[in-house]
């Protein structure tokens, strides 16, 4: 008689013979009617059904206690100790990506790009509107428990080195759950101001549907960013090897410090926040060429805030940021004067090999928000005498779209579960490994690279999950491996949000 098969080992094999056998979970992956003739506009893409997905993806990647209503229901509860380490509560928030650590710095930035989605396009987005602000509040509950202490912040929960070198489901893990802050002796304007900025947007967000909870956050906003501008100094100094490489702060902290205060002045209308843009805007970098928007630098995101208030508050001071924001999109329109941006055969925005898609969907929002001021102030672009229309810029945004959703020389969907053909490896711990309801038995550190090396499809599907992307030649290899290209982000998928609510509205879908 032969050696009888361990119960991860036989799950290991029933993964390998059944595939897709596993990935039912009760979301509909095949649109049956993408095309809604009573409108005049075709498109061939559910934006819709995208949006929902792409805000479902946030639920996978909670941490702490899941409510009831959890729609990923291959996810358990998570981190029930974070911040035992110092004494403090820190369960909650969100992972940012395929691993189980708690980065401050992403959270925030995906927490205030959640936010201005829902601010720009939050009317747009019907019965999501609620499913959008629970995303957001998961992140805001978090960060609130984090800056509970004045003048200091808890930036990050885990060890990351430790973490990168387990393949563990986070209902698993027990690698060193550590607690990193920062202070007035170990400063960090760049998550600071971040932090403060996400505090701040999403208090706009809570205005009208939760005035008390809206006022905690506008009043915690105000603290942390006096916080960030008078202890200053970026966070991967103090916290170098912790943070870095993975979120260190390359850019510096004076693009969040002018972003923070811009998301200040339009959450308070205080005064004192313009007059500080105004004083220190040029030595924060306001008008500098310097065209990557994403977690690191907010320059560009900056620019395009700061541009409403002149564009349609009217607000002569900030006439300067018309300009810089245009700076901005010229270097995204080929052919244009000024254009420098990249663009792979197939279409796609290219900015770097790692994550590039964070990119895309960032640069998509910022065209169809920018397109939105312009158009509410009869204004355009000018590129060196070369106008260019709103029009233009929501066509750029939606072949951007389009082409992650589907649109490129692969036919690949790179959102998990839309479309017919999408990314089966992702690189992501939780959706990789069996569930807990499948084998609740515990998976250790080392077992599960069982199945980060396995070329079988990953066994839980992370519905809306957006990857890292092809690379500069629109090839994709689907490799667990390759985090790189096969990696999942809050931050990717944040400001899709907003640019699938205008895309989902502009089609009559919504």
């Amino acid at each position: 008689m032969g050696p009888s098969l361990s119960p991860l080992a036989l799950i290991f094999l029933l993964a390998c013979f059944a595939g897709s056998v596993f990935q039912g979970n009760g979301f509909p992956f095949h649109h049956s009617n993408p095309f809604r003739h009573h409108h005049p506009r075709f498109t061939k893409h559910n934006y819709r059904d995208a949006l929902t997905k792409s805000i479902i993806f946030f639920e996978g990647q909670r941490s702490g206690r899941l409510p009831s209503n959890q729609r990923i229901t291959w996810r358990r509860d998570s981190g029930l100790s974070d911040g035992a380490a110092m004494h403090v509560d820190l369960v909650g928030g969100y992972y940012d990506a395929g691993d189980n650590v708690k980065f401050g710095f992403p959270m925030a930035f995906t927490t205030t790009m959640l936010s201005w989605s829902v601010i720009e396009f939050g009317g747009l987005m019907k019965g999501e509107l609620q499913n959008a602000k629970q995303a957001i509040r998961w992140a805001t509950d978090y960060l609130l428990k984090a800056t509970a202490h004045p003048d200091t912040i808890y930036v990050q929960v885990g060890d990351a080195n430790k973490d990168h070198s387990c393949w563990e489901r986070p209902e698993d893990m027990d690698t060193p759950r550590s607690v990193f802050k920062i202070d007035k002796n170990s400063p960090g304007s760049d998550v600071a101001a971040e932090t403060a900025a996400a505090l701040a947007a999403a208090s706009l967000v809570f205005r009208r549907s939760d005035p008390t909870y809206s006022k905690l956050l506008v009043r915690r906003a105000i603290r942390v960013f006096e916080f960030a501008d008078k202890y200053r100094g970026p966070y991967s100094n103090g916290l170098k090897k912790v943070v870095c490489p993975f979120y260190c702060s390359y850019s510096g902290y004076q693009d969040e410090l002018l972003w923070g205060a811009a998301w200040l002045h339009r959450a308070t209308k205080n005064p004192t926040y313009l007059n500080y843009i105004q004083v220190n805007g040029q030595t924060l970098g306001a008008a500098e060429f310097d065209n990557t928007f994403g977690w690191d630098n907010k320059h560009v995101g900056a620019r395009i805030l700061l541009s409403k208030a002149f564009l349609v508050q009217r607000l002569q001071s900030l006439h300067d940021y018309k300009g810089h924001a245009d700076n901005f999109i010229c270097s995204l329109i080929p052919g244009a004067p000024f254009s420098s941006a990249q663009y792979t055969p197939g279409g796609l925005l290219f900015k770097m090999s790692d994550s590039n898609m964070q990119y895309v969907t960032s640069t998509s929002f910022l065209l169809l928000t920018y397109a939105k001021y312009l158009t509410s102030a009869h204004q355009v672009v000018n590129c060196g005498g070369t106008r260019v229309t709103p029009k233009r810029l929501r066509t750029i945004a939606r072949k951007q779209v389009d082409y992650l959703l589907g649109d490129n020389p692969l036919k690949m969907s790179y959102m998990v579960g839309y479309g017919p053909r999408y990314p089966q490896r992702i690189h992501h711990r939780g959706s990789s490994l069996p569930s807990v309801a499948k084998h609740p038995a515990k998976i250790q550190c080392s077992a599960g690279f069982l199945f980060m090396n396995s070329q079988s499809p990953n066994l839980n599907i992370l519905v809306g999950a957006v990857i890292g992307g092809p690379d500069q030649h629109d090839r994709f290899p689907d490799q667990r491996s390759d985090y790189e290209q096969s990696e999942p982000a809050t931050y990717i998928n944040a400001p899709l949000v907003g640019a699938l609510a205008y895309l989902a509205h502009s089609y009559g879908q919504l």
